[in-house]
């Protein structure tokens, strides 16, 4: 089998790695063993945060809104159900900044869930 030496792709590959482990805490900023699994971990890590960013994000807009909502007398489940029954279709991305941007906007929306609350609950006839 012949002899494989690497140099220049071997210092190159240690150079990106060494590189991305700029800023890490002691040797694992240094030493090639320190760096790749302390940069390996970091990797894994930013794959779940941008995962968990998108739950993190939502759990905000549903506090935003039914903080606002109550301020109207409404929890969060009868505001959504309102909007749902008056036929108004806005993620809670849009809702949250109506609520913190505009709240006479996000009174009128309450006012339509109410309404559409109290038709769907008054007796058919």
């Amino acid at each position: 089998m012949p002899r494989v030496k690497r140099g220049s792709l071997r210092r190159a590959k240690r150079r990106r790695l060494l590189a991305r482990a700029k800023g890490f805490y002691q040797t694992k900023s240094k030493l090639y063993r320190a760096a790749k699994e302390a940069v390996d971990t970091s990797l894994s890590y930013a794959f779940v945060g941008r995962r968990r960013k998108k739950r993190d994000f939502r759990r905000l807009w549903v506090i935003r809104i039914n903080a606002a909502a109550r301020l109207h007398d409404l929890s969060y489940s009868q505001f959504m159900n309102g909007l749902k029954l008056a036929g108004v279709v806005l993620d809670r991305k849009t809702l949250a900044d109506l609520a913190v941007r505009d709240p006479e906007a996000f009174t009128h929306l309450v006012g339509r869930a109410r309404d559409a609350r109290a038709a769907a609950a008054a007796p058919a006839g």
